[in-house]
C-alpha cells in the first residue's frame, strides 16, 4: 500500500515542483490599439523606390527583408550619404559592438546545456616527513616524482529549468540589443536625411535671399543715379541702402545656419567637420516627395524596432523569473574524473595506473535569510517595469505617427496657400515697379511690395524644407523601411 501511494505521489510532487520553479508563461500585454489613425491617410498613389521597393502594410515578422526607404526620394546625394554614414558612424559602431557582446553572452548561456569536459596533465615532486611516511623520527626520506593525466567532466541536470530559463533570457537580451541596433540605425538614417534636407532647404532659402540682395543692389544703383540727377531726395536713397544692408545681413545669417548643418552632417558621416564640404544643392519643389501610406495602427507593433526591443526585454524579464525560482530548489550536478598516475610519464597511460571517480551532487539552500524569495520578487518587479516601458513605447509610437500625419496635412494646406501668395506677391511687385518707374507711386510702396514678395518666397522655401523633414519624420515614426538583418561586421569597418 505504501509503495502504491509513493508511486502515485512522486510524479505529482515532481510536477508541482517543476511548475513552481519554471518561468511563467509569457503573455503579451493587452493594448488599446485603435482601428485606424485619427489623421486621414495618404491616398494609394504610392511612389516606387529606385530598387523597386513599395511601401506596404507590415507582415508579422520583425526581421523580414526590407528595402532602403530613402531611395523613394530619388536623391542620389542622399543615397551616397546614407552609404557613407552606415560605414563610418561612431554611434552605429558602438551599437554593433553591443550586438556582438550580447550574442557572445547568449553563447555562454547556451554552453551550460552540454557537459563541460576538461583535461589536465601535471607532475609533482614530493618529499614527505618521516612521520608522514610512518618512519622513525630522523629517518631520511627520499623525494619522489609522480606524473598524472586526468580527464574531467561535469554536467548540471536541468531539473527545475534554471539552465533553459537562463538561455531564454540571454537569447531575448541579444534580440533586444539587435532591435536597439536597428533603432540606432533608423535614427541615424533619419538624422542624415533630415539634416540633408535642412541643408538643401537652407541652400534654397539662401538663393532666394541672394536674389533679393541682387535686386536691392540694382535699386541702390538706380536711386543713386536719380539722386545724383536731383530726381529724388536723400530719403529714398537711404532707404534703398538700408534694405540692401538688411538683406546682406540675412544672407550672412543663412550662411551660418548652413555651416552648422554641414558640421552636423559631417559628424553623422563619421568625418571631422573641417574636412567635409557639402555641395550646394537647393531643394526644389516639394511635390516630388514620396507619398507614405501608413497602414493600420496594429502594423506599428511589428515595424518599429524600439517596440520590438521593448517586447524582447519583457520576454527576458519573464525568463529571469524562472531563473530566480529555480534557485530555491535542488540543483543536480554530475561529475566524472578519470586518468592515471605513475612514477614515470609513460606509466601514466598504463592500464594498471588507471583511476576514476563518478559522483553526483544534489544541493539546495536551507536557510538563506529570504535572499532567494527577495530575488524572485525583484525579478517580478523588473517584469512589471518592462511591461510599463512597453506600453509607454507603444503609446509614444502612436502619438509620433499622429503628430507627423497632422504635420504633413497642415503643411500641405499651408503650401497651397503660400503658392497662391507667391503668385499674387510677384504680380504686386511687378506692378509696383512699373508704377514707380512711371512716377505714379512712391519708393516706399515699391519697397513694401518687394519686401512682401521676399518674405512670401522665403516662407515658401521654408515650407518646402519642412515638408521634406516631416516626411522623413513620418517614415521614422512608422519604423523606417524594412531593415536588413544586423550586419555588425559592416558597421564595425
Amino acid at each position: 500500500m505504501k509503495t502504491m501511494i509513493a508511486r502515485g505521489v512522486a510524479p505529482l510532487m515532481a510536477a508541482l515542483l517543476l511548475t513552481a520553479c519554471a518561468a511563467p508563461e509569457f503573455k503579451q500585454p493587452a493594448m488599446d490599439v485603435p482601428a485606424a489613425f485619427k489623421e486621414p491617410q495618404t491616398p494609394d498613389d504610392v511612389k516606387v523606390a529606385a530598387d523597386g521597393t513599395r511601401w506596404k502594410e507590415a507582415r508579422p515578422a520583425e526581421q523580414q527583408p526590407r528595402g532602403e526607404w530613402w531611395l523613394a526620394f530619388n536623391d542620389q546625394g542622399l543615397n551616397d550619404l546614407m552609404a557613407e554614414a552606415t560605414r563610418n558612424n561612431a554611434n552605429l559602431a558602438v551599437a554593433a559592438a553591443r550586438v556582438k557582446q550580447a550574442r557572445a553572452i547568449a553563447g555562454i548561456a547556451e554552453a551550460d546545456r552540454i557537459p563541460q569536459v576538461g583535461v589536465g596533465v601535471g607532475a609533482n615532486r614530493t618529499r614527505l616527513s618521516p612521520r608522514e611516511a610512518n618512519l622513525p623520527q630522523g629517518t631520511p626520506v627520499a623525494p619522489a616524482t609522480s606524473y598524472n593525466a586526468r580527464l574531467t567532466a561535469s554536467y548540471e541536470v536541468d531539473l527545475f529549468g534554471r539552465v533553459s530559463s537562463n538561455v531564454a533570457a540571454a537569447r531575448n537580451d541579444a534580440a533586444t540589443v539587435e532591435a536597439n541596433y536597428r533603432s540606432v540605425l533608423l535614427a541615424l538614417q533619419a538624422d542624415v536625411a533630415q539634416t540633408w534636407f535642412r541643408l538643401r532647404a537652407t541652400d534654397a532659402e539662401l538663393a532666394t535671399v541672394e536674389q533679393t540682395v541682387h535686386l536691392r543692389e540694382e535699386n541702390v544703383k538706380v536711386n543713386q543715379r536719380r539722386f545724383d540727377l536731383g530726381d529724388i531726395g536723400e530719403f529714398d536713397l537711404s532707404r534703398a541702402k538700408t534694405e540692401l544692408a538688411t538683406s546682406r545681413a540675412e544672407a550672412i545669417g543663412l550662411q551660418r545656419q548652413r555651416t552648422t548643418a554641414e558640421h552636423t552632417l559631417a559628424v553623422l558621416l563619421g568625418k571631422p567637420a573641417a574636412s567635409f564640404t557639402a555641395p550646394t544643392n537647393p531643394l526644389t519643389e516639394a511635390g516630388k516627395l514620396p507619398a507614405i501610406p501608413v497602414g493600420l495602427p496594429s502594423a506599428l507593433l511589428e515595424r518599429r524596432p524600439d517596440i520590438a526591443a521593448a517586447q524582447r526585454a519583457m520576454q527576458a524579464s519573464n525568463a529571469r523569473i524562472g531563473v530566480a525560482r529555480s534557485a530555491m530548489f535542488p540543483a543536480l550536478t554530475i561529475n566524472a574524473d578519470g586518468g592515471g598516475v605513475g612514477p614515470a610519464f609513460a606509466d601514466v597511460f598504463k592500464w594498471s595506473s588507471r583511476s576514476w571517480v563518478l559522483g553526483a551532487l544534489l544541493s539546495m539552500p536551507l536557510i538563506d535569510g529570504g535572499r532567494n524569495r527577495a530575488n524572485i520578487e525583484r525579478s517580478e518587479a523588473v517584469l512589471e517595469e518592462s511591461v510599463g516601458q512597453y506600453r509607454q513605447t507603444v503609446l509614444t509610437a502612436f502619438a509620433e505617427v499622429e503628430d507627423n500625419l497632422a504635420g504633413l496635412r497642415i503643411l500641405s494646406g499651408q503650401t497651397a496657400q503660400i503658392d497662391d501668395a507667391v503668385v499674387s506677391a510677384r504680380r504686386s511687385a511687378d506692378l509696383a515697379q512699373k508704377l514707380y518707374e512711371a512716377g505714379r507711386s512712391s519708393y516706399l510702396e515699391l519697397l513694401d511690395a518687394q519686401r512682401n514678395l521676399a518674405t512670401v518666397e522665403r516662407n515658401a522655401v521654408q515650407l518646402r524644407g519642412d515638408r521634406a523633414i516631416t516626411t522623413v519624420a513620418l517614415i521614422r515614426a512608422l519604423g523606417g523601411g524594412w531593415d536588413t538583418p544586423v550586419n555588425t561586421a559592416q558597421a564595425s569597418n
